[in-house]
């Protein structure tokens, strides 16, 4: 049976401190999907008389729960508090869990400036269980040649899976609970069925092109579509060239408390979070 999809979301355009960007998810009606509490889609330009280093997100604080960027078109630097350097390009995914906290930027590479290019990519933010919010922080890098990855039965579709499994597929990231990220792009006219875990609330970001969802109809680049917990399978089918995050997780069990870049279980870790963070208990980033 099909899912029935309960919303169509469009991302809306959105000022974060003088960044804009597209934000799919939280929206007013729906404050997350089972572990994802924030997507985020954006695109960047950047001044060739300007370095890298001063340009793109610079440093800031996270705690809690995994951010996940990937790289849908140009180059991403990822630099952290605990010594990571690393450039993710086009098709790259980067997965830093916050944990118990940690400083990170996120800059254009010099490269991309120096050629003038442009940067994409699609910000989730991954809330972590309560038993693991105060784990030591961790960063991975998937690159294009270490990504787990299977083909649609038609060859249509190029499917990487990113976290947890998918097919029988196990992606690179053990997530922190049950979850699966799938990034998925045709290269042409075709279809492919996805079965889902009865668990798991489920979501379908699409980041390029159009597709028509079985059971409901077509839906166009930039919007969130949010399923009911009800069938086990999705069907989508392309419309030539489109690109999707296929998003599907368990529900945390736990209170949520946010504020800004921290996510926590109570008032009180917020607050601990802030003053860790201002006592420099989350590292010092210093950006060569």
């Amino acid at each position: 049976m099909h899912k029935t999809v309960k919303h169509l979301i469009p991302a809306e355009t959105i000022n974060m401190g003088g960044i804009f960007v597209k934000q799919a998810l939280p929206t007013q009606n729906v404050a997350e999907v089972g572990p994802f509490i924030l997507l985020h889609h954006g695109t960047f330009k950047f001044r060739k008389d300007a370095p890298a280093k001063h340009q793109g997100i610079g440093p800031h604080p996270h705690k809690g729960f995994s951010p996940v960027t990937f790289v849908i078109d140009g180059e991403v630097h990822h630099r952290d508090s605990r010594g990571h350097n690393q450039i993710a390009t086009k098709g790259e995914v980067q997965w830093m869990n916050a944990g118990a906290g940690i400083i990170h930027s996120e800059r254009p590479s010099q490269a991309l400036i120096d050629n003038g290019g442009s940067q994409e990519v699609i910000q989730l933010w991954v809330n972590s269980p309560a038993g693991h919010k105060m784990k030591p922080p961790t960063y991975t890098y998937i690159s294009n040649d270490n990504v787990k990855s299977f083909s649609s039965v038609d060859g249509s579709f190029i499917n990487k899976v990113i976290a947890g499994s998918h097919q029988d597929i196990i992606g690179n990231i053990d997530p922190l609970s049950s979850l699966s990220i799938v990034w998925c792009q045709s290269k042409f006219d075709g279809f492919q069925e996805h079965k889902i875990d009865d668990s798991h609330q489920s979501m379908l970001y699409l980041i390029k092109g159009e597709v028509i969802v079985k059971g409901y109809g077509k839906v166009e680049a930039e919007h969130l579509v949010v399923f009911q917990s009800d069938g086990d399978n999705i069907t989508v089918e392309s419309k030539g060239v489109c690109q999707y995050l296929l998003l599907t997780g368990e529900p945390l069990p736990e209170k949520r408390v946010q504020q800004g870049p921290f996510v926590m279980n109570t008032e009180t870790e917020i607050l601990e979070a802030m003053r860790d963070y201002q006592m420099g208990k989350l590292g010092i980033l210093i950006e060569e």
